[in-house]
């Protein structure tokens, strides 16, 4: 998968930016937290992407942090919470303030954010109280979690569901064990995946 792209910032707008790498130009959606620091247009640039793929298209996001993309990629692992959604809260929150509304259970500031109503703003505080501990940083290469994501993401992008992909991950990762370090090969990660849809 994509993981950045450095480039020629060509044209940039709050939402979206081209990025000129070598002759190539990339069209990233972006929150308004990156727009706000990135260079004039003209100037070089380094966005760390994630794909997201739907049956519908296949769209790449962009961010100047590595807490800002593992925020949004946090985000879409609560049901309900799609892309747009996620943008939406990495756009109007920091993750310190959206670390704080949920360990303080405040879901009425979630609901400020577009998209966020009450249910959802519920669900991202009972779902996500626990696990904003690791979303400080992205997952160095080759750890367990960027192992799962990227085998997620190959299953999303063969025809199943986040749902159904998150679940099989899950499950061979239960079969692994405790004692399994749980790193290895995102492949073997999705065809011993395979053998469980």
């Amino acid at each position: 998968m994509y993981h950045h792209l450095r480039g020629t910032l060509e044209r940039k707008t709050p939402a979206e930016v081209v990025v000129d790498v070598g002759g190539v130009g990339y069209s990233l959606t972006i929150p308004l937290s990156t727009f706000e620091r990135l260079p004039a247009e003209g100037g070089d640039v380094r966005l760390l992407t994630t794909l997201v793929v739907r049956e519908d298209a296949h769209r790449l996001y962009g961010f100047l942090r590595p807490e800002e993309r593992s925020f949004f990629v946090a985000l879409q692992a609560v049901s309900g919470v799609g892309p747009q959604v996620a943008l939406g809260i990495v756009s109007s929150l920091t993750l310190t303030e959206f670390r704080a509304a949920v360990e303080g259970g405040e879901a009425r500031r979630l609901q400020r954010v577009k998209g966020v109503g009450k249910r959802l703003s519920e669900r991202l505080i009972v779902e996500l109280r626990d696990r904003l501990g690791d979303v400080a940083a992205d997952a160095p290469m080759g750890s367990a979690s960027a192992v799962d994501r990227d085998a997620v993401m190959a299953l999303e992008a063969l025809g199943y569901t986040r749902a159904q992909a998150d679940k099989a991950v899950a499950a061979v990762r239960a079969q692994d064990g405790a004692a399994s370090d749980a790193r290895g090969d995102a492949g073997d990660l999705v065809r011993r995946a395979l053998r469980l849809l």
